[in-house]
């Protein structure tokens, strides 16, 4: 969306859509999947690729290779992807286009410090730019655990792979977690930086991919009737949630490590709070508007072991009934410590300290094991003066306006209306708008617009350096005091099935404020 705004004009003709701007093209590559046969290449990358291949998105010369280590065959990986595709491409499978993506699909067996196993990579993809025509352009996946990242890209570093040649270019995707903490983040940047340059290195968030999530710089930007009551005169406070019916299921090592607060808040929930609260960028180039972005988390106010103690709710779930369904807590779930003390749900109040939103509260919440799942963006606007309709004893409900990010993507505006009648009832109703009946077809999946932009160059939607490690250096506080200190916050326990611990209302309720339903 951002680059589309941004990308060069170029005829076209149609004459009703003259004088737009369309968004830079996906250049001919080789993609590189390191751990593909992972859960997320079989998921999401290929599904992904196809539906792009599907909508007659891909470039006409695209290579994939699958590199890892288990031994197969350039048939035996297609025929998997192929089963793969069947169970979860978003717009199923055609046979037609299928024949034409398989021709695509190549696998590479090698371990990962096998340095012959690169050595013939880089002839494979020398070859491939020969027949199908890719241009010397690689693209890297690194669809591994972190601690792979080092041996990896020191044997693309000492194969060559980092180093396009003239004319031609190589990047490298890298998939979260990006670090445990503001040293190891640092560390891996320092790592990834020392082979790829910051311009060709994209930290992925498929949070930034939805469509949603794209869609809140034009709304504000866009509609002079929001722009100008974005700020701390007109918005009373922000809500940000993001709940799963989920439990941990088989991650249950991973999420030990790591905790709610490493797991969705570091990354994805300050990534849309950053663009929620951002100033308007200067231009749509990637780095003015990850400019802005980084300014709010530079602004975050940090965090004492007082101000964790009052401002931040950590819980875990116990057991309960999800959809009717009996469920057992996460201390007995599978490779969980039974004395364990992470967090599954975590509620905070952030403070922004900058002219824009000084006095304003952003609530942040995310919680396994809820009544139901979504993602949503909450303002809520000052209430009217109460001086005509606002009585004290009938007060009516604010503005909200709320920014679907998942699953039924949309935005809606609810606002007091009189109901039909001669006595002047007031009752609140809501202007709603989904993208797929607007439209009339379902957004792309997140990871389709990420890989898009990668091969066109475009880094907006990906997380810059800077941008990682100052989301670390406000967590890092947090995490010390629970995990440091000498008396940490207790931690809050609440049944699956629930919205949560009680602490986590009593926070919004020091403030006069209820968390809002899903």
């Amino acid at each position: 969306m951002f680059a589309a705004l941004n990308a060069t004009t170029t005829p076209t003709a149609n004459p009703l859509r003259e004088g737009l701007s369309n968004r830079p093209l996906p250049q001919s590559c080789s993609v590189v999947i390191f751990g593909a046969s992972g859960d997320l290449t079989y998921r999401k990358l290929i599904p992904a690729i196809y539906n792009i291949a599907a909508d007659g998105d891909l470039p006409a010369a695209l290579s994939v290779v699958g590199f890892a280590r288990r031994e197969k065959t350039d048939e035996s990986f297609r025929k998997e992807l192929q089963d793969a595709l069947k169970k979860f491409s978003r717009s199923g499978l055609n046979d037609e286009v299928w024949k034409s993506f398989a021709d695509r699909l190549f696998y590479h067996c090698s371990e990962f410090g096998d340095a012959n196993g690169y050595k013939t990579l880089a002839e494979r993809l020398d070859k491939l730019d020969e027949e199908r025509g890719t241009r010397g352009n690689r693209l890297f996946y690194l669809s591994v655990a972190p601690s792979e990242f080092e041996g990896i890209l020191n044997q693309l570093a000492a194969a060559g792979l980092n180093k396009a040649r003239e004319g031609s270019w190589a990047r490298v995707i890298v998939e979260k977690p990006f670090g445990t903490d503001l040293p190891s983040a640092q560390e891996l940047n320092t790592v990834v930086n020392r082979v790829f340059e910051e311009q060709d290195t994209y930290r992925i968030d498929h949070y930034l991919g939805k469509e949603t999530a794209q869609n809140i710089m034009v709304l504000r930007f866009a509609n002079a009737i929001f722009e100008p009551l974005w700020n701390y005169r007109y918005i009373d406070h922000v809500q940000i949630t993001a709940c799963e019916p989920l439990g941990v299921e088989a991650r249950g090592p991973y999420y030990e490590s790591a905790g709610a607060m490493r797991d969705m808040v570091q990354n994805h929930l300050l990534q849309l709070l950053s663009l929620t609260a951002m100033e308007p960028p200067t231009d749509l180039g990637a780095d003015s508007i990850r400019d802005e972005k980084v300014k709010v988390i530079r602004s975050l106010r940090p965090m004492s072991e007082e101000d964790v103690a009052k401002n931040v709710v950590r819980g875990q779930y116990t057991a309960g009934a999800i959809g009717g369904q009996e469920v057992k807590d996460y201390r007995s779930e599978d490779r969980v410590n039974p004395q364990s003390m992470t967090e599954t749900y975590v509620a905070l109040k952030v403070n922004i300290d900058n002219w824009r939103w000084e006095g304003v509260p952003f609530y942040i919440r995310m919680g396994k094991r809820l009544p139901k799942g979504g993602t949503e963006i909450a303002v809520q606007f000052k209430s009217a003066p109460s001086v005509l309709f606002n009585k004290p004893t009938e007060p009516q409900g604010p503005n909200v306006l709320v920014i679907r990010i998942q699953p039924d993507e949309g935005i809606s505006l609810r606002m007091q209306c009189k109901m039909p009648g001669a006595a002047v009832r007031i009752e609140p109703v809501k202007m709603d708008f989904h993208y797929g009946t607007s439209f009339g077809k379902a957004s792309p999946e997140a990871y389709e617009r990420l890989l898009l932009d990668a091969m066109a160059g475009d880094a907006t939607l990906f997380a810059r350096r800077d941008e990682v490690e100052g989301a670390w250096t406000f967590v890092d506080h947090i995490e010390a005091a629970w995990h440091k200190s000498q008396n940490p916050p207790p931690l809050a326990f609440y049944p699956s099935g629930s919205w949560g611990p009680k602490e986590a209302d009593d926070l919004l309720a020091r403030d006069g404020h209820t968390w809002r339903r899903l």
